[in-house]
């Protein structure tokens, strides 16, 4: 990986005053970071850090107080057709009123594909996440799980050259989290796509990842960027007990852990303990 798929330049976000006491809050300060093509980079950080705020920026949702973002180059002013987006939220990205293969088609009409090349990846899409056959169904008719692989398929239809998702996972239980890891990478593989990916798991954050960024407290920074010295082929047992593994699970867990520990506040009060 050497070529710079996507360049963030020193993006700063401050919201505006929502009152006359309010002087506006500032989330991210000088975020520079380059996402290489074909890799996939994990952020991660403190709660509230900023990180959804972060990858809206990317994606273009968000316009930044200053700095820029570059995709291959040329500054994003607006969604790039480049970009897809996951959400957490699934639930609220599918159309209850659509077919599953209607949600899945919506954005490629936007784009003016023809009828008979969406079909063909509405299908292949629904086989790659395990969901061949169940086009017709309607989203409230599947589990949270299945809507979620949905929405993956929706971005893999789309084929994306860049990839984003936004704690896509937070809602699902562990083992279906798990078979949806291992989907990512099948389909990172498969799309030699570039990932950009926001969790609050740890572990999650090494086991997919090739690099993982990791945010300071608002208003956020690059505090440490971490490279995953892991196989390329990932396996949910043997790679999660590899002595690698701990090493990096530890190395991230234990920088957020210290940016987020009281240190400067003297001992706990006596009704505390």
């Amino acid at each position: 990986m050497t070529d710079v798929r996507l360049r963030i330049d020193g993006i700063h976000k401050t919201y505006p005053p929502r009152g006359r006491r309010d002087s506006g809050t500032e989330v991210l300060r000088d975020i520079t970071l380059d996402v290489y093509d074909g890799e996939f980079l994990t952020i991660v950080g403190p709660s509230g850090a900023g990180k959804t705020t972060l990858l809206r920026t990317v994606a273009g949702l968000l316009e930044a107080t200053s700095g820029q973002v570059l995709l291959d180059g040329k500054q994003i002013d607006g969604p790039p057709r480049e970009i897809a987006l996951v959400f957490q939220d699934y639930s609220r990205s599918l159309y209850p009123w659509m077919s599953v293969a209607k949600n899945i088609a919506l954005p490629l009409k936007a784009h003016g594909v023809d009828r008979a090349e969406i079909d063909k990846r509405v299908e292949a899409s629904l086989y790659n996440v395990g969901l061949a056959g169940v086009g017709e169904r309607y989203p409230w008719q599947l589990s949270g799980g299945m809507q979620q692989r949905v929405a993956i398929a929706r971005a893999i239809a789309y084929r994306p050259e860049v990839m984003i998702l936004d704690e896509p996972f937070a809602s699902v239980d562990a083992q279906t989290r798990n078979d949806l890891e291992d989907l990512l990478l099948r389909v990172k593989e498969q799309m030699n796509s570039t990932f950009v990916f926001v969790t609050h798991d740890v572990d999650e954050a090494v086991y997919l990842s090739d690099r993982v960024a990791i945010l300071s407290k608002t208003p956020s920074r690059i505090e440490k960027i971490i490279d995953i010295d892991l196989p390329k082929e990932r396996s949910q047992l043997e790679t999660r007990a590899l002595p690698a593994f701990s090493k990096h699970r530890a190395e991230i867990f234990g920088t957020i852990r210290n940016l987020v520990t009281p240190t400067d506040q003297g001992p706990l009060p006596e009704y505390i303990i």
